[in-house]
């Protein structure tokens, strides 16, 4: 009967579910988690509050990538032995490149269930405190790029293929790196969702605490029961950035090597295609198709590499914006218990590190910048 119930539950809160209109995690990951399980890399389920793996989700993810494996190792191998023209050698290694990284990603992705269920579980907790204002913001920016970003990524890769069976299964490593690329940029908004209402829930305070001046009610008891109650919520948000700051570092250790192999894969697979359609372009400029696969490629890279970059610039910079809320707090009240509080809230956010991280590389604008630098330095050589 039990379960009759928690069936039920769950098919109104499917029926619920409307784009664009997210009122918790599950509804806000549910294109994405929808996506992840049609590409057989989604092994959970979702019942209520928690998330565990499905031994026969997991199973057939297995299954379907084992499959995968088997014939990129053949594909690989007929690369290896065949006769190549040096002139068709970038294109080839453009191709084995892309295919070992996306063999090596997914294999990750598949090693790391159990890690990425304990995240996912994780950031549903800590993301229970957000309001429903504040999931419907995200599921603008989160449904529209999950929907639209794979379907758009779909509409290019059949439209650029040749129906062969190994671009078929390119395709499908890219849609699978796409897919979880996304799934690491979704918990990058969330956690920066959760450090935002941290920071304007110290800037409420402070608004509270200058328009309720203490000169106006000296040695009230208002006065004094207004203070412990700020001092006990000063508490629950410090207990909740810790939270959070841990969250980030779990999160960096859950995907760093994945989006270290994205990194590296998306900067050599773009410089490589780069060259590749340079050293072409004589031969090539009778064919519309090969320009728009090349140009498509290249420009499919260069846009999720900013995507995920923004998402994790923009992150650690409301983290920061923590510090600056804290301060004008402190400023505007006069009680020692308070400042007591603040300073030591303040003391933690230093010693946080709340930067968002591959290994050790800090992704942020500067590392764009950088690695961009270096890859076409390298081309024009």
């Amino acid at each position: 009967m039990l379960n009759f119930h928690e069936e039920l539950n769950n098919n109104r809160k499917k029926e619920e579910w409307r784009l664009f209109h997210a009122k918790d995690f599950e509804s806000l990951m549910y294109p994405c988690f929808t996506l992840c399980r049609i590409l057989g890399i989604y092994p959970y389920k979702i019942n209520a509050s928690t998330i565990k793996i499905s031994k026969l989700y997991y199973i057939l993810s297995i299954i379907v990538i084992c499959f995968y494996n088997i014939y990129i190792l053949i594909i690989l191998y007929s690369i290896s032995v065949s006769n190549i023209e040096i002139k068709n050698f970038p294109f080839y290694l453009v191709i084995c490149c892309a295919f070992m990284f996306g063999d090596f990603i997914i294999i990750i992705s598949v090693i790391l269930t159990g890690s990425r269920t304990r995240l996912l579980q994780t950031i549903l907790k800590v993301s229970s405190k957000l309001p429903p204002e504040s999931y419907q913001k995200l599921s603008r920016l989160i449904h529209a790029k999950d929907i639209f970003g794979f379907l758009l990524v779909g509409i290019i890769l059949i439209c650029t293929s040749n129906l062969q069976i190994i671009t078929l299964f390119q395709n499908y490593a890219s849609l699978i790196i796409y897919q979880m690329d996304m799934l690491y940029m979704n918990c990058v908004c969330i956690l920066k969702a959760c450090f935002k209402e941290i920071s304007d829930t110290l800037v409420n305070m402070q608004e509270f605490i200058t328009t309720n001046n203490e000169s106006h009610f000296p040695r009230s008891i208002y006065y004094k029961q207004r203070n412990l109650l700020l001092v006990m919520e000063l508490k629950i948000l410090k207990k909740q950035h810790l939270t959070i700051s841990d969250t980030v570092q779990t999160l960096n250790m859950t995907f760093s090597l994945q989006l270290l192999a994205t990194i590296v894969m998306t900067f050599s697979c773009t410089s490589l295609s780069l060259y590749v359609y340079i050293q072409s372009w004589g031969y090539l400029s009778s064919t519309t198709l090969l320009h728009v696969y090349f140009l498509s490629c290249i420009a499919y890279f260069f846009i999720k590499m900013i995507l995920i970059v923004w998402a994790c610039e923009t992150s650690k910079n409301q983290a920061q914006q923590i510090s600056t809320s804290i301060y004008d707090a402190f400023n505007s009240t006069t009680d020692e218990q308070i400042k007591d509080e603040l300073q030591l809230f303040s003391l933690q956010i230093l010693h946080c590190n709340n930067t968002f991280s591959a290994k050790v590389l800090t992704i942020d604008a500067k590392f764009l910048a950088r690695v961009s630098q270096l890859s076409y330095s390298s081309l024009i050589r």
